[in-house]
Order: C-alpha cells, then structure tokens, then sequence
C-alpha cells in the first residue's frame, strides 16, 4: 500500500505558491502533482486549532481545540497552551491508520503530547522557553524510543536563545529515515515561516528565504527516500496550518470594556472583576460574559461591540454571539460573542492604561508584524499540494476547507474516516 508523507509549513499563503514553483523541490511536486490553490482554515485560523483539524476533518467545536491556550471562563489571559493529545476529543488520522496497523510517526506537531504513535516527538516545548533542560517536557510526552537514540544528538537544537525547533526537527526526520523503515505515515511540522511573517510582515523578502530553506528541506527528505527506494510508493503532501494578514494597528478591547464598567484593574492592570473579557486569537476577539444567561448584561455587551461596527477607527465587521458562531464556523467554547474588524488590526488583551490602542510587537504571535487566528478567508488562507501514487498529475482544484484534508489523506492510505466535517477532495485523486 502507498505512503503518505505530509510537510507542513505553519503560516503557508496561497500567494507563495507562485514562488515555490520556481524553486527545485516544491517545483517538481508543483509541475507533476495536484493543487489546491485556497485552502480555507477553520475559525479561529490559530496554530493549534488548525492543525487539529487537519487531521481530523473537523471544525473546532468537535475536536475541542479552540486556541493554541486552554481557555478557560474566569476572565484572565495568558492561559496554559494545549499540549496533550487526550485533549482532542475524537480520533485523528494517525489513529486510524495505527488502528488499522499501519506505522506512524509524528514531528513536532501541536497537540500530540502522550499520543498512542509508534514515533512521536510531539511540539510541546513552551512557546518562548530559553532554557536549557528542554527533555523537561518531553520525556513523558515524546515516545521513549525517539528520546533514547535521538535526544542525546540532537537536544542541543532545543537549548538555549537561539533554539530551533525546525533545525531539530529535520535532524529527527532524516535519522529516522536513514535508521528505519520508512513509516507508513510521517507527519513533518516546519515552524519557521510562521515566526519569519510575525517578525517581517507577510510579503516581506525574508518569507523567500525561508521558503527555499523549506524546499532545501523537503529536498532532503525527499532524497532519503529515493535512495531507499520507496519515493515512488510515497504520496507527499505540502500544506499550511493558517495564512497571515498584515497589522497596521493593536485595538485593546479590554481598555474598552473597562472604560464602559464592564471590568476593573489593579493598579498592574491586572483584571480583579469582570462582566465581559477578550481573549485574542489575533485578527479576532473572542468575548467572554461572566454570567450569559443574564439577558439584561449580554444586550448591554452586544450593544457595545455594535456600536463598534460603526466607529471608523475599529469597524468590526463580524459581531456575532455564541450561536451564530457554532452555526458559521463550527466553534464552540467558553466564549460568547466572537468580534473581527475589517480593517487590518489585532487584538490585544491588555486592560490597563487610557488608550486604546496597543503597539505591534514584531514577533509576538497574536500582535506582531502579521499575524492570524480570524474567520476562514481573510486576506490570505493557506494552501495544499501532493504528488504520488495516488495523486492525479496536473488537477488543480480552486478552493476547498481544511476539513477536507484528513478524509483526503485517508484516501491516499486506503482507508476512510467516518464523521469528519469534511469530504475527501476526489477531484485531485486518481
């Protein structure tokens, strides 16, 4: 039975396909695979979220993934991330394929912490952790096998202020390739565009150069595998998690809510009492009512954020309460309404201060340079492309929904998944 291979490149636009088809690797599978020109993320288009869906063909609400944070009501931020696979709440390609007795192994993707994988080393490191005993967070989490005969080698990529997660990454993946045989499902997770594009800005020149190092990547892979002699019985798919978009300006929904009563701070800003809260996904704001059954309080907070559609520095374009929110977008949480401008600004969470806009902070993941986490198709969604065995040469497909992936990937494999939101994308199948 054929293979499957997927590289995923977090924060991969449509608009960088044009690019890849110049460079060597991604342009063969481009000029010989299948296209799927847009892919639309699911809502919120954040890291976590999105890549749960890719492998369950299921919006947010069912595989309970809603933020890459473990939100929680209470009114606070800066939430635990979601690290533990036991957190998705219904079953993921890899377990289905492990199910039906395949080998699997997964790199350095989000929310696989203690996953049931013949290979796992799950991305569970805290986001911004510069120390120096990173095997805290793996041993435990990552299977034992890849943490006996690879840490000692390679852990020295996970250390430090200049940690890499990527250069640990393909250390990890080539080993793996040279050492055994090749899994019937290999999940690769590329983090570096995504950092590149919070930092510069989505167009900026540095995007192409972490693009070619990407193809220098995959190239490698790749390479391993024809030496094995199994890339020919290997589908390989090229997709992203999430597009970016530009950010001109920082909105602080929370200064807001605060001059309007609806929450007080100490003289930290730290939040002490609350009637409505945003948690920022980045291009959207996801807002919390202490008590939602109180009708009087949730008509006063939706007037507000009403008002908003009409303010000309904010302009939300998107005000919609829980209900709505499960019916346009599949998402469900401890949330009540959910807001989006239509111009290019984030959210921050900050509640103190006088004014209501915040600085971009370049790098940071919810108000950098660029960032993500809105409703499925802003300025730039993301993309996928395959080529293999089962991919049918030059079929090039508009647009289709994340949620389609898994069921797509699972036909590549021979097998099929039940109860996914999405459908397999036949058109670029043979």
């Amino acid at each position: 039975m054929p293979k499957l291979l997927v590289f995923c490149i977090d924060a991969l636009c449509a608009s960088d396909v044009s690019y890849m088809k110049t460079l060597p690797c991604f342009g063969k599978l481009l000029a010989e695979g299948a296209l799927v020109e847009k892919i639309d993320p699911v809502f919120p288009a954040l890291t976590y979220t999105c890549h749960t869906s890719i492998l369950t063909g299921t919006y947010a609400g069912k595989h309970g993934i809603l933020h890459n944070e473990m939100l929680q009501r209470g009114g606070q931020s800066n939430a635990p991330w979601h690290c533990m696979k036991r957190d998705v709440k219904v079953p993921t390609l890899l377990d289905i394929a492990h199910a039906h007795g395949k080998k699997v192994c997964s790199l350095s993707w989000p929310v696989s912490g203690g996953a049931d994988y013949d290979m796992n080393m799950p991305m569970i490191v805290p986001y911004g952790y510069t120390g120096y005993e990173p095997e805290t967070y793996l041993n435990g989490t990552a299977t034992e096998n890849l943490m006996r005969r690879y840490f000692h080698k390679h852990g020295r990529f996970l250390k430090g202020p200049d940690r890499s997660l990527d250069l640990y990454t393909m250390a990890l993946a080539l080993d793996i390739l040279e050492d055994f045989e090749q899994p019937d499902v290999m999940l690769v997770k590329m983090c570096d565009l995504d950092s590149v594009r919070h930092t510069y800005g989505v167009y900026h020149e540095n995007t192409k150069v972490q693009l070619r190092r990407h193809d220098e990547e995959l190239g490698a892979i790749l390479e391993v595998l024809q030496r094995k002699g199994t890339l020919a019985q290997t589908n390989v798919v090229v997709l992203g998690d999430h597009g970016q978009t530009d950010i001109r300006d920082v909105f602080l929904m929370n200064v807001l809510l605060r001059q309007h009563g609806l929450l007080e701070t100490d003289e930290q800003g730290n939040v002490v009492r609350f009637d409505a809260f945003c948690h920022s996904t980045g291009l959207a704001g996801l807002i919390e009512v202490r008590d939602a059954q109180d009708a009087a309080l949730m008509q006063k907070v939706r007037a507000l954020l009403e008002s908003l559609r009409n303010d000309k520095n904010v302009q939300l374009s998107t005000v919609m309460d829980a209900s709505q929110a499960r019916e346009a977008f599949g998402a469900w949480g401890p949330f009540d309404f959910v807001v989006e401008s239509a111009l290019p600004i984030s959210f921050g969470e900050a509640a103190g201060g006088d004014s209501l806009w915040g600085s971009m902070q370049p790098g940071d993941h919810k108000i950098g340079a660029a960032t993500h986490g809105g409703t499925p198709q802003r300025e730039e969604v993301t993309t996928f492309f395959a080529w293999g065995p089962c991919v049918k040469p030059g079929a090039v497909c508009a647009r289709r929904s994340m949620v389609d992936e898994a069921p797509t990937m699972a036909r590549m494999l021979g097998l099929s998944m039940d109860e996914t939101d999405g459908s397999a994308m036949v058109e670029i199948l043979r």
